[in-house]
């Protein structure tokens, strides 16, 4: 379909973007993010400072190993500064090239698609399903052509997305299988960590995700004899090996890129591992409260309820709204925090403007918001939020 014109008036987003400006974080507010830093990960950073190695070192691999063991089934782990970083290497190593197509979400965090842009990849957007904000597999396989060479699909708030008809589509069509999976870190689909299933798996260590290494992603792959390559990559080229071991004369033979992370973000990294569980339980009880207090209220739809076949990472708490302005009016007038978080991707210029083939992301536009959900918030705080939903607007 031919790009509408981005210029426009301003949309209902738009104007509450203008209206809802990011909550300070103070008593009596309760703010939609919170990064979550335990003392424990404050010690470990005040060591690795007292060292030799603050940059990419030994607590780098050590947290790659540990995090491969905890959730990527033993699959390669590669840790990178940003998930972005992450997505970018993937799309490298899954053989992208300047004309190739891939299907990718509409409804993300642009970083999902950007990296796409820097390879000179076509971007075939996907429209939504209404009742998971997820990819739909059934458009996925419409806009299939002979050039599509990769599927890419995220996990909306922590919810997986339908991961066994995606991948019966890319087994059918010959096609790469790409998670990002910023939302997702603990999340599992038909028995198995988001991370163990597709050729390559993202996740994010951005400030407000359920562990934080204050910024942050990690590269899992399928396929182990890619490890050397991503090893390459993301230290511009270089084999640090070879280097460290004295071997001066080594060639760079590929573009790479300054993705390493480092010493101090690993020990924050390790830290959180530590006590993951506990993080994700707590978030999974906040959650779990949403729904149940949010259930049967006339106007409001909860997004991504709980699924026989897979389990919510809990990174977000979604629902539709009728009249999505009033509550997060009324929400602010109660110093509850609330927010849209992630918009259409087509709404961007860099991505051509906005289309008019995606009917259910048109539907839930001007619907869909995101309440509290954080570890330093306590069920009195969700019960606040619900109290003051179930009140009307």
């Amino acid at each position: 379909m031919k790009a509408m014109s981005t210029q426009q008036p301003l949309t209902t987003r738009e104007k509450a973007m203008d209206e809802f400006p990011i909550m300070e974080s103070k008593p009596g507010n309760i703010v939609l993010f919170h990064p979550h830093i335990s003392s424990k990960a404050i010690d470990a950073v005040t060591e690795v400072l007292k060292t030799r190695w603050i940059g990419q070192g030994p607590k780098v691999e050590e947290f790659e190993k540990r995090f491969g063991a905890r959730f990527a089934g033993g699959h390669p782990t590669l840790a990178v500064r940003a998930g972005t970083d992450a997505l970018h290497l993937a799309y490298i190593l899954a053989g992208l090239q300047p004309g190739d197509e891939v299907i990718s979400p509409l409804f993300t965090c642009t970083a999902t698609n950007i990296p796409l842009l820097y390879l000179g990849v076509k971007i075939v957007f996907a429209d939504v399903q209404l009742d998971t904000l997820n990819i739909d597999p059934a458009d996925v396989r419409r806009r299939i052509t002979a050039k599509t060479k990769a599927i890419v699909c995220i996990h909306h708030g922590g919810l997986p997305s339908d991961m066994a008809e995606l991948q019966t589509i890319a087994d059918e069509f010959d096609l790469k299988l790409i998670e990002d999976a910023a939302h997702a870190l603990g999340a599992t689909y038909r028995g198995q960590n988001i991370g163990q299933i597709s050729d390559f798996t993202m996740f994010s260590f951005a400030a407000v995700k359920n562990i934080t290494t204050g910024d942050g992603g990690m590269l899992i792959m399928r396929d182990a004899s890619l490890l050397d390559k991503a090893q390459r990559l993301r230290s511009a080229g270089t084999d640090r090996k070879a280097k460290q071991a004295g071997n001066w004369e080594n060639d760079i033979f590929e573009i790479g890129y300054r993705y390493q992370t480092s010493d101090i973000a690993a020990a924050m990294g390790l830290a959180a591992l530590d006590e993951f569980d506990d993080i994700l339980a707590h978030r999974r009880g906040l959650l779990e409260q949403y729904e149940r207090e949010l259930a049967n209220i006339p106007g409001l739809t909860i997004i991504g309820t709980r699924r026989g076949d897979r389990t919510h990472a809990a990174w977000m708490c979604t629902i539709l709204a009728e009249n999505r302005e009033a509550l997060q009016k009324k929400l602010r007038e109660r110093n509850i925090e609330s927010s849209q978080v992630h918009y259409r991707n087509d709404r961007y210029s860099v991505f051509g403007g906005r289309r008019e083939d995606f009917p259910n992301m048109d539907a839930v536009e001007d619907k869909y918001l995101h309440l509290p959900l954080h570890t330093r918030m306590l069920r009195s705080d969700v019960e606040r939020v619900c109290m003051a939903i179930r009140s009307g607007w």
